[in-house]
């Protein structure tokens, strides 16, 4: 019996690894979508090469640094429990990887290329691990700290606040470093229009990140015995809460709507094994709101040229659900219990503030030494060409 758990905890985790895997995939078509066409390889590239960079940098140093477990040993040794702990692994990875997937949005069209990838290293190395190791596996006890002080530790379930908002607060110092597209702001105040490229590659993108925000959520249970249908339904309510509200306050604009429901998904992550799932419909509708809102106000307004929203999208709306955890877990809204509204708060705040400071040492710090941003002709010319030396349909473009 024992063997058969073994394999089927084994078996449970491997496919949410493989499910949240595809939500790479999701990404890249996310971001395919909303670019200008002349962008559109470098988007399917970025999220390839980020994703491989991410898994040798978080097998070597990233996981150790996170769950002090060292892959260096005999594969006899790895291969025990059915290689539970190497898929376990490949599961985190892929939680790991969404950081420099989520960010890669946010500096879309004008970046270099080897700089984003030293970035990636560093981050998913030693920025997100560090964190990842206090609200996962009670580093530097701080989560006892938490709890001696509130009555409860701080509780995210599935990366509400350790993976979405480290990755979209992350990705804001980066954005501003960086700085606009060439010509998104003209000297008059006005803005200059960026087009999606493709409306419906950025549908297929956030189609497949919803499917896999099963496993994302679900499989975070990381055993079977665990496995919750609560987690399933309530990351349902929020997906479609947040796709209506989007749907309404977006004005029918199809690059809300397909934003929508990846805002509510990010929001309900914490909170999805305590909330009640009207409780999570309505997390997922205020997150909605929350992305139309700041995703208007920064580009438009702030001048802040996040080209995908992934501040507004993860950073804000992961921040949302970090807190929400705290009011709709409880059992006065309906839910579970067992958790505390100041030890969101404390949690939540430590993940932006650890996220910001990484992210203006590492970004900063490649700005100085290397620069990050594409000379005004290769932004121009696309990061296709000037980076890849072909376009996305290069039997069109060819000259005769």
């Amino acid at each position: 019996m024992e063997a058969l758990k073994q394999g089927a905890d084994a078996l449970f985790i491997l496919l949410g690894g493989i499910m949240v895997l595809a939500m790479h995939a999701g990404f890249a078509f996310l971001e395919l979508g909303t670019v200008r066409k002349k962008n559109q390889v470098n988007a399917l590239v970025k999220i390839l090469v980020d994703f491989s960079v991410s898994t040798v940098v978080y097998f070597m140093v990233g996981y150790g640094v996170a769950y002090g477990t060292s892959f260096f040993v005999g594969a006899e040794e790895l291969a025990a429990k059915n290689g539970y702990e190497l898929v376990k692994f490949f599961f985190l990875l892929t939680f790991a990887a969404a950081i420099p997937a989520i960010i890669s949005g946010g500096i879309a069209e004008r970046a270099k290329f080897w700089p984003q990838l030293i970035a990636t290293a560093v981050i998913v190395g030693f920025v997100y691990p560090f964190f990842e190791g206090i609200a996962w596996n009670q580093h530097f006890g701080i989560q006892a700290w938490i709890k001696a002080t509130t009555g409860e530790e701080f509780h995210d379930f599935a990366g509400s606040v350790v993976v979405h908002a480290v990755g979209g607060w992350i990705a804001l110092p980066a954005v501003m470093f960086l700085g606009a597209r060439y010509n998104r702001y003209r000297k008059d105040g006005s803005l200059s229009a960026h087009p999606p490229s493709n409306i419906p590659f950025l549908a297929l993108g956030a189609w497949i990140l919803c499917v896999g925000w099963f496993g994302f959520n679900v499989m975070s249970a990381q055993t079977l015995d665990k496995i919750s249908g609560l987690v399933a339904v309530n990351s349902l309510m929020a997906m479609v809460g947040g796709t209506l509200v989007a749907l309404v306050m977006g004005k029918n604009d199809p690059g809300f709507v397909h934003n929508g429901p990846l805002a509510g998904l990010v929001a309900v992550c914490a909170g999805s094994d305590l909330m009640h799932p009207l409780g999570a419909l309505v997390v997922g509708g205020i997150a909605g709101a929350i992305f139309v809102v700041m995703f208007t106000l920064t580009q438009n307004k702030w001048k802040i040229d996040d080209v995908l929203g992934v501040w507004p999208l993860h950073g804000l709306c992961g921040t949302w659900g970090g807190i929400a955890a705290g009011i709709f877990g409880s059992k006065a809204f309906g839910g579970m219990g067992g958790v505390s509204l100041s030890a969101q708060l404390i949690g939540t705040a430590l993940g932006v503030a650890w996220a910001v400071l990484g992210s203006m040492v590492v970004y900063g710090g490649i700005k100085a030494l290397m620069g990050l941003k594409l000379s005004a002709e290769e932004e121009y010319d696309g990061a296709d060409l000037s980076i890849h030396k072909i376009g996305a349909t290069p039997d069109r473009e060819a000259s005769w």
